[in-house]
């Protein structure tokens, strides 16, 4: 099988490049009274950043990508809509499953990221015939968190650098495994969304598989109660589920302070149409056109993959 392996330089860095480049001018200022150490800093960091990218981007070229519309019979304009009552059954299946198969299990997040980088190396691998190796740095603070504060987490499309800004329990191996997605190499959002989700499923690790289900049932369920937050803790309360996945799937779905909610409401405008403006569908990809990809996979008569990959 064909080896190819992104360098990634930039993930492995103290801090964030991107951090480097925009703070350590005004912190220069702050603390010296004087700009030129920061700027010199931030220009090294600079240079640092673009080698790493052209490093990484001159070794895709050699990738082999998947077709999602001949391996799964979908992709991002050829989806077709799943029946609201297909939705609430699927809820009602997950729900039990998770339940059953509960798994008290937490890996420090350094080891649960190489795993799930693994897996995910060897799903994609299993359609393309090619190993494509990345960094699994993860770091947990970067200043996008200011800027996207509704996000769990980024990554940097041009150095592949990822972060995850807060501690998502049984969810932690599906945000890794979507980053890691877009440090491959995917960056449209249903592209990420699926492959982390076949790659965790495919894997047979209770951990990685319950953080697959979890993600699907959290979508399903934003997908029924778009932004009413009160209609989704009601649903989370009806499934009547153990205290542990309760408790995650409705922190899911937090109060937002007045910072939070008012950048979040502009910031979100903006990122929908730039999801737009590159082919996507926009912020619902995340949701509505993951489950009805899994959907539109599962009832293909042309995908060459076997559509019971999508099955619960």
């Amino acid at each position: 099988m064909d080896e190819i392996r992104i360098p990634n330089d930039a993930t492995y860095a103290p801090v964030a490049l991107t951090d480097l480049m925009a703070a350590a001018p005004l912190a220069s200022r702050l603390l010296l009274g004087a700009t030129l150490p920061g700027q010199i800093i931030g220009t090294a960091a600079l240079g640092v950043y673009a080698g790493s990218a052209v490093k990484d981007w001159v070794r895709r070229w050699d990738m082999r990508r998947i077709d999602f519309q001949a391996e799964f019979g979908a992709d991002v304009q050829t989806l077709n809509p799943m029946p609201e009552r297909e939705r609430h059954a699927e809820v009602e299946r997950l729900a039990r499953l998770l339940d059953s198969d509960y798994t008290e299990e937490r890996p420090a997040v350094d080891d649960l990221a190489r795993t799930v980088n693994r897996h995910l190396t060897e799903y994609i691998a299993s359609i393309t015939g090619q190993r494509v190796h990345t960094s699994s740095a993860v770091r947990d603070f970067t200043l996008a968190k200011l800027v996207f504060p509704f996000a769990v987490g980024v990554c940097d499309v041009i150095s592949g650098d990822v972060a995850v800004f807060q501690d998502t329990g049984v969810l932690a191996p599906h945000i890794l495994g979507h980053e890691f997605t877009h440090r491959k190499g995917y960056w449209k959002e249903l592209h990420a969304q699926v492959l982390s989700y076949l790659s965790l499923m495919a894997s047979g690790d209770a951990v990685l598989v319950q953080g697959a289900r979890t993600e699907r049932l959290h979508r399903q369920l934003k997908v029924l109660t778009g932004e009413d937050g009160d209609r989704y803790h009601d649903l989370v309360d009806g499934l009547g589920m153990r205290d542990e996945l309760d408790r995650a799937l409705h922190a899911l779905q937090p109060e937002r302070g007045t910072y939070q909610g008012a950048v979040s409401t502009i910031m979100k405008r903006l990122y929908d149409e730039r999801l737009k403006i590159t082919g996507q569908n926009g912020i619902s990809d995340y949701d509505v056109g993951f489950t009805n990809f899994l959907w539109t996979f599962r009832h293909s008569a042309r995908a060459r993959r076997d559509g019971s990959e999508a099955e619960v």
